[in-house]
């Protein structure tokens, strides 16, 4: 799913993986949620999006964390 909703160029927001045809961050759109907003608050914040673009940032998200890459940390999120 998110192979048509996300997209990285490096002319684009340095990079970072966005919503196809924004500037909108996967990490923003992680923010907004872990931050509490629902996913029709951040729809009606960013008309350009819709509920499958915020499912395909999870996924993508989700899809980045299963590298096998160990995350150290000693502080509780």
């Amino acid at each position: 799913m998110n192979e048509s909703y996300i997209i990285s160029n490096p002319e684009i927001m340095m990079g970072k993986p966005v919503i196809a045809g924004t500037r909108i961050t996967v990490e923003l759109i992680l923010e907004k949620l872990s931050a509490g907003e629902s996913v029709e608050q951040i729809i009606q914040e960013h008309p350009h999006l819709n509920a499958d673009s915020i499912k395909a940032a999870l996924a993508f998200a989700a899809q980045a964390l299963k590298a096998d890459v160990v995350y150290p940390s000693e502080k509780r999120i």
